[in-house]
């Protein structure tokens, strides 16, 4: 066979084994990701008490809105019997997820969060979820995360542009005052949840806020179930 071919056959493998590194449904630009997320397209979170194999459950299920606290106390006041949160959420209001995160922490009963196989539990529900003293993240089930920032606000960014450089500058510093303020609240509340600080700075802040100039796509990272269990995410088995 000419030299030449087999060359090209070669590559040509190559490439192929490339081409099959990223599993059959999992997203290629955020290889330990799915494709198609399966975590709700209620734009706020909806919250419904139900009872499953004889177990009081609340499916949660939605965006993480402002009001989502206050929702979320009333449900587990008016049902005292909720033993289980199952999540999935597409994320939301950073500092919601954290004080729903409380929320759940707080009340009298001992409540267990789950995220069920099949389900994503994304950006500011990574807190939401984090509330429970008794966590369980399925085997097929997808605890996904990124690195947190205070540029959601298309509109405030857009206004400001209009408004000149002086308005454009001053939300540069107030967005980086913010982010700040919230890693400083992003530590602290792993701290009082039990959950390895080590999330943050070897997962969450290593994962890019958004794609980069030198080719790299991925803005999202999903725990392997070794990874949950080893930063304490998960502390119960699936």
């Amino acid at each position: 066979m000419n030299y030449k071919i087999k060359t090209a056959i070669v590559i040509a493998s190559l490439f192929a084994i490339g081409a099959t590194d990223v599993k059959p449904g999992m997203d290629p630009d955020n290889p330990t990701c799915p494709q198609a997320p399966n975590w709700s397209t209620n734009k706020t979170m909806e919250l419904t008490p139900k009872m499953i194999d004889g177990t009081k459950v609340l499916l949660a299920e939605g965006a993480v809105d402002r009001d989502l606290p206050d929702r979320l106390r009333k449900v587990l006041t008016e049902n005292p019997d909720i033993s289980e949160i199952w999540l999935r959420s597409s994320g939301g209001v950073a500092r919601a997820g954290n004080e729903a995160g409380r929320v759940i922490r707080e009340a009298d009963a001992l409540i267990i969060t789950r995220i069920p196989a099949g389900w994503t539990c994304f950006s500011a529900c990574n807190f939401v979820f984090m509330g429970g003293r008794a966590r369980i993240v399925e085997p097929g089930a997808h605890f996904m995360v990124h690195m947190f920032t205070m540029t959601n606000d298309r509109n405030a960014i857009n206004y400001s542009i209009e408004m000149g450089t002086d308005s454009t500058v001053g939300l540069i510093g107030e967005v980086e005052q913010q982010s700040a303020l919230l890693a400083t609240e992003d530590n602290d509340f792993l701290i009082r949840m039990g959950v390895s600080r080590k999330l943050l700075s070897e997962v969450m802040y290593k994962t890019n806020a958004v794609k980069t100039e030198d080719g790299d796509k991925s803005t999202r990272r999903c725990l392997t179930t070794e990874e949950a269990l080893r930063y304490n995410v998960a502390n119960v088995g699936g």
